[in-house]
């Protein structure tokens, strides 16, 4: 399935991608906000790639890869993770490249996302968690509806680091 928006297109993450992931993955301003490091291995990102498509074709979670609609330019991605289809929620992600910060990007492509969650998926709930300091992810967060619901102490653990964690939820 293909969602489009007047700028984006957003389609099914393949393991072809994994050299357009490559350059923002292994961003260390990118990954600063993320549960693991910058990934300098491209075979790494590759493996993590090919084990994000084995996710969905298990149907535990979605990654939506975000383009360009004119010049077909690979911003980044989307991912619906965590997805409990019992009780109808999962979690939201977005990663998009520093180059593409700051025009609305991931924005634009979560809400798509949100709206097709919520009108053809079923889902009823979703949350997303931001690293402390990540205002640029809370920011996307507070435009699409989400509201803070809680603030996990030392929830990620990034090379040995105990990290504080943002809880945000929305409601369909």
């Amino acid at each position: 399935m293909i969602l489009e928006t007047e700028r984006l297109s957003l389609t099914p993450l393949a393991v072809e991608d994994a050299p357009l992931v490559y350059p923002f993955m292994s961003d260390p301003e990118v990954m600063a906000h993320w549960d693991r490091a910058a990934i300098e291995d491209p075979d790494e990102v590759a493996a993590t790639v090919a084990a994000q498509v084995a996710e969905m074709d298990e149907r535990k979670a979605m990654y939506w890869a975000i383009r360009h609609a004119k010049s077909g330019w690979f911003l980044g991605y989307c991912e619906l993770v965590d997805m409990d289809w019992r009780h109808h929620r999962c979690e939201l992600g977005f990663i998009v490249a520093r180059e593409a910060w700051g025009h609305g990007y991931a924005t634009e492509a979560a809400a798509a996302l949100l709206a097709h969650c919520a009108s053809s998926l079923g889902l009823k709930r979703m949350v997303a968690r931001t690293h402390v300091g990540d205002s640029r992810a809370e920011k996307v967060l507070q435009k699409l509806g989400f509201e803070e619901e809680g603030y996990l102490k030392g929830h990620v653990d990034r090379d040995g680091e105990r990290r504080d964690c943002r809880l945000f939820g929305l409601l369909f």
